[in-house]
């Protein structure tokens, strides 16, 4: 008896030991569940921040200490940590109600004695830009709404006066001035409508230009500056909601598409006293012309106009009075003129140029460097401020004295990202700033008075971190966010490590790549590999940073998959405007033969497999899947496409004709590029994945190639996502489905094993 319990009690023993054991490894390897059903793998953020007293205090949300649901306002002096909270749980709750306000963002008049809080917003296109806006007095403590009259939800980019005694603010396509006293609202635009937009802008100008905020007070606040839209030509595109009702609902979005003319677009001014506007007479068709910046300075207007090419930029001078306007600059290029005046990538701002005296800062790339020029007024002088061989990738600020620059390069690693400093004069060195042990890509909020800075680091192994620091010291004051929950997740599993590397095709073209290779590699054997990109000019893939994406290539990798990631030319790289500019009339077969060229060299490592090879990708990366896998059937044999344009016919005018020219003058590189006019080649496994909602690249796209495919009779597998926009997020677990369907097809089509 005592031999048979004993030998249970073994038997047990090994149990448990096998379940804690296979527990263990269980807990070191990533699923899909993991990843998208539950927060073990969520980071913290640090939300918005906004400077205080010129930079000696800071602003920010915190969840409020009696509830922790419940997020209130709290101020930090920079220095010594002292912490006020500005706006509690009572104070951010109106007069009537039993809960607080839920805050989207928040901003302060001038003289910081008044908070301006947004909430209850909603989603115009990409952003949530429509809202109700309510003003806490931080003195008295008080809260009033602002266009209690006008529709719920309605409100756009209200802003106070200098003299703080007005807001102004935009409401169904028209700027309206209410007295703060008073209430007294006053329609400063009355032609508003769908077709006739005012203070701010249409789908396009938002999607491409990254316009959104309309109009601006002038300094003395005696004049409002703003932009006026006529849509009225431009077609509808409809989009059909079949989901949300027994009857199919028709969504028209004023969309224009390659070849067909932009929305008309002026700036005027109007006068506090008359209501009266005054529409700047600048030369040039209103229609073949975007005019994407405005700002003031002083008591004049600086206005930026772009030709219908996209390659000619103008700065005009105007008297917002008269409307006189005057030619100060012009800059022209082979390819496009790039209008993002600070970050070399979209980042969805509208910046303005800085001011200098009588001059304005320009971000250019007229010497084949991205470079900050100092322009006269007058268009008399200019001066390159940061003459060094290599590219500015954001241009933050002057320092308080006006005496140097601060600028984000990288000038011997173009897949990393430092803080430099550099005379403003243009005769200084760069010196480097950043600290050697922050390897990788680093960015920067700077305080008005650049004494200090939000610093945020990672690379492609370093979850990120978010400091406080000294300038020009880079001491740190405190730690914002150290996301060690998530640190402390990733640690516990079993990941190998990104590697770097580089390989020169066979047109001599060098190419960036990050690499992992699967859990308990071995290298004398082949893997199957897939890989990924965006591959377009919004974004680079193969830096130096942790990657949002990062966390499913691990997932793969443990599966046992070699995952590459490349970035050809034609992406914001920083190695020159003739690598970021050789796509110019090319897009989809330069940029997808430098891929292609690439992967064949990657292939000839010894641990690759040819014969099992895939790629995925979205939006420009899904347009890559398709090009990559009809035009070079022997070296990609599984593809997946998400999201993708089939035919830059298909797109917007804005974005397509400033990387392929104009339809008019350019239609037969239009077809070359177009991945409607390979289909026919499709050989390998092709699995196309569309939101029939995308109001961005339309669900017509995937139509069109699907039709295309079948006239050939190519076999293909096709997700649709109802009413999904473009990146396919909506609706309960709807990215842990599309995961899910993405990884169950790589280990069908393209099966794991090493050989």
């Amino acid at each position: 008896m005592k031999k048979l319990n004993l030998i249970v009690v073994i038997g047990l023993h090994l149990i448990f030991t096998v379940l804690a054991s296979a527990q263990e490894v269980d807990s070191k390897e990533l699923t899909i569940d993991r990843l998208f059903n539950s927060r073990e793998f969520s980071q913290d953020y640090l939300g918005p921040v906004t400077w205080f007293e010129h930079g000696e205090s800071y602003v920010k949300l915190e969840p409020s200490q009696e509830n922790s649901m419940v997020r209130e306002v709290v101020a930090y002096k920079t220095v010594s940590q002292e912490r006020t909270v500005l706006a509690s749980v009572g104070d951010l709750t109106p007069e009537g109600s039993d809960k607080p306000l839920a805050i989207a963002s928040f901003q302060f008049t001038a003289d910081q004695n008044r908070m301006m809080i947004f909430t209850n917003t909603k989603r115009v296109w990409r952003a949530n830009t429509k809202g109700d806006y309510w003003v806490l007095d931080l003195k008295s403590k008080s809260l009033k709404q602002l266009g209690k009259s006008l529709p719920a939800s309605s409100l756009m980019f209200a802003k106070f006066s200098p003299d703080n005694k007005s807001v102004a603010y935009v409401s169904e396509f028209n700027v309206y001035k209410e007295d703060f006293e008073t209430g007294k609202i006053t329609a400063l635009t009355k032609d508003g409508t769908r077709d006739m937009i005012n203070g701010t802008f249409d789908w396009v100008y938002e999607e491409e230009l990254f316009c959104k905020d309309g109009f601006r007070w002038s300094p003395d606040g005696k004049k409002i500056a703003l932009w006026q839209l006529d849509a009225s030509e431009i077609r509808n595109f409809f989009m059909i909601n079949n989901t949300d009702s027994v009857y199919s609902r028709i969504i028209p979005v004023q969309y224009p598409k390659v070849g067909e003319d932009p929305s008309g677009a002026k700036v005027g001014a109007v006068d506090m006293a008359t209501q009266k506007i005054t529409w700047m007479r600048i030369p040039g068709d209103p229609k073949q012309n975007y005019l994407p910046r405005m700002q003031w300075v002083g008591d004049q207007l600086l206005v930026q106009q772009m030709n219908r090419k996209q390659n000619e930029l103008k700065v005009y001078i105007c008297d917002p009075s008269s409307g006189d306007c005057e030619l100060s600059y012009t800059e022209k290029d082979d390819a496009w003129v790039d209008i993002m005046n600070l970050d070399l990538t979209a980042n969805w701002s509208m910046s303005d140029m800085k001011i200098v005296g009588n001059s304005f800062l320009r971000v250019t790339e007229k010497d084949g460097w991205r470079h900050v020029y100092k322009v006269k007024m007058d268009g008399s002088e200019e001066k390159n401020l940061t003459d060094f061989e290599g590219d500015v990738a954001r241009f933050y600020n002057l320092d308080e004295k006006g005496k140097n620059l601060y600028i984000n390069a990288s000038p011997e690693n173009p897949t990393q990202r430092y803080l430099y400093q550099t005379a403003a004069n243009g005769k200084g060195k760069l010196k480097r700033i950043t600290h050697e042990q922050y390897n990788g890509v680093n960015t920067y909020n700077i305080s008005p008075n650049s004494k200090y800075a939000i610093h945020s680091y990672s690379n492609a192994n370093t979850p990120g971190t978010t400091y406080l620091i000294s300038l020009p010291s880079h001491e740190i004051i405190t730690t914002l966010v150290d996301n060690q929950r998530f640190k402390k997740s990733v640690a516990a599993l079993n990941l190998p490590k990104v590697e770097f590397f580089t390989v020169t095709t066979s047109e001599g073209v060098e190419i960036d790549g990050r690499l992992i290779k699967p859990v308990g590699f071995e290298p004398n054997k082949k893997y199957p590999v897939i890989y990924f990109t965006y591959g377009g000019p919004a974004g680079v893939e193969a830096d130096d940073s942790w990657k949002y994406r990062g966390m499913y290539h691990f997932m793969l990798a443990q599966k046992g998959y070699v995952i590459i990631v490349m970035d050809g030319r034609g992406t914001p790289s920083l190695k020159g405007s003739d690598w970021r500019k050789a796509i110019f009339k090319q897009v989809g077969v330069l940029n997808t033969r430098d891929f292609a060229l690439a992967v064949k060299e990657t292939l000839k490592w010894d641990f690759t497999d040819p014969e099992r090879t895939a790629y995925w990708g979205w939006s420009a990366g899904g347009k890559m899947a398709l090009n990559l896998i009809f035009r070079y059937p022997d070296v990609i044999k599984t593809a997946i496409s998400v999201a993708a344009v089939s035919s830059g016919l298909l797109y917007d005018n804005v974005y397509t004709e400033r990387y392929m020219g104009l339809k008019s003058e350019n239609l037969e590189n239009y077809h070359l590029a177009s991945a409607l006019s390979q289909a026919k080649n499709l050989e390998g496994n092709l699995l196309i994945i569309h939101g029939t909602g995308d109001d961005n690249v339309h669900y017509q796209n995937a139509e069109m190639l699907m039709n295309e495919l079948i006239k050939h009779n190519k076999q293909f597998r096709i997700m649709p996502y109802p009413n999904r926009s473009h990146g396919i997020y909506e609706g309960e677990n709807t990215t842990r489905h599309l995961y899910t369907l993405m990884t169950n097809y790589f280990l069908e089509m393209n099966p794991v094993g090493a050989k």
